[in-house]
């Protein structure tokens, strides 16, 4: 008897499938392994480069450093994961995140409520995406392009209107949300900073899991992927292709609001000098969730491994190991080079960026 082989579509998809996964397998097993190297080389040799560095990323404050860093980033991810796997390729996410950031300082600023300024950054956010969602999805303009937009009206808007508003491209100091603090476990070595942080990064956590919930066991879920995927084989379920992606699109608005107005408020202003405080964490999250093949779990250890090299090249810096400075501050950014040519091979959904009219032949 002859066993049956898959038919040539099947087997190519196959491949590609084991081509993505495997890629990722051995970059997460090198890492694993050039870690625990590199560990052990610094507990036998203390006082060398490996004991530095090892001492660096065994620190709770890097943890800390770590998480603060991957708020804004992987808030912005998962709203990239919702738009673009309901087909809507969203890359204006700095441009949601720069909106989010300086709204969100300038309603603490007027109405002295932290959270509310927190709700201030996300509307605003919202409010943005949903004019992308309605020029891309309404109007047929280019996705790529629109998002340009998004991003360069917001880097050009968030800057004047804080010159106008407060004589300079920075604001003024504003309360902050604080930190939560667990008795005792905050306490532990190195895990205890997941005890020990910001409102935001908890935030985090929830939207984390509430975006693998969302598209593993919801009926939405399945909608957004189905509308990334075959919009056609939806639109003939019954469901609305257009509303599901202005659903997905008005999310990543609020997910990177939420992003935008963490990384302000945390810090207590908005920094508007050259590329904004926001520096590039919109473009990151596009690379964290596209590693990470949109699920938003792999997109939040992503960005937590970029954050964790940006928390360490920090460090790095103040401690003088003898490496120039520059060299050690473009790591995390050459990482994330590196990262994306090993993932060009990760599929984006099939009708991403593709215009979709119901009840087309």
């Amino acid at each position: 008897m002859s066993e049956a082989r898959p038919s040539g579509g099947e087997a190519d998809a196959e491949e590609s499938f084991v081509e993505r996964y495997s890629t990722r397998a051995l970059i997460a097993g090198a890492t694993v392994a050039g870690l625990v190297v590199l560990l052990v080389a610094g507990w036998l040799f203390p006082r060398s480069l490996a004991g530095t560095i090892a001492d660096v990323i065994t620190s709770r404050n890097t943890l800390a450093s770590a998480l603060r860093l991957s708020v804004p980033i992987a808030f912005a991810a998962l709203g990239g994961i919702f738009a673009e796997k309901s087909g809507v390729i969203n890359i204006g996410l700095e441009g949601l995140l720069i909106i989010s950031a300086f709204s969100a300082i300038y309603v603490t600023d007027v109405t002295g409520g932290v959270w509310i300024g927190f709700a201030g950054g996300v509307v605003a956010s919202t409010l943005l995406a949903g004019l992308f969602a309605i020029v891309t999805i309404e109007f047929r303009a280019d996705q790529i392009i629109a998002g340009l937009a998004v991003w360069l009206i917001a880097l050009g808007l968030a800057p004047f209107a804080s010159q106008v508003i407060y004589n300079g491209p920075n604001t003024p100091t504003v309360a902050t949300p604080g930190s939560i603090s667990v008795p005792v476990l905050s306490q532990i070595p190195f895990f205890g900073a997941l005890f020990s942080a910001s409102p935001s990064v908890y935030l985090l956590f929830l939207a984390v899991a509430l975006s693998w919930y969302v598209f593993e066991r919801t009926a939405f879920g399945r909608w957004v992927r189905a509308s990334g995927e075959n919009p056609k084989a939806l639109d003939t379920a019954g469901v609305s292709v257009a509303r599901v992606r202005y659903a997905a699109v008005l999310l990543s608005g609020v997910l990177s609001g939420m992003g935008g107005a963490a990384l302000s408020l945390d810090l207590g202003q908005f920094t508007g000098n050259g590329p904004t405080m926001v520096n590039g964490k919109g473009f990151i999250a596009i690379v964290a969730y596209l590693f990470g093949n949109y699920n938003p779990v792999g997109a939040f250890f992503s960005t937590l491994l970029f954050a964790g090299l940006d928390a360490m090249q920090t460090v790095l810096q103040l401690r003088g190991i003898g490496i120039p400075r520059q060299l050690i501050r473009i790591t995390p950014f050459v990482i994330v080079i590196v990262v994306l040519a090993l993932v060009g091979r990760t599929r984006i959904p099939e009708a991403a960026g593709e215009y979709y009219e119901s009840g087309e032949e």
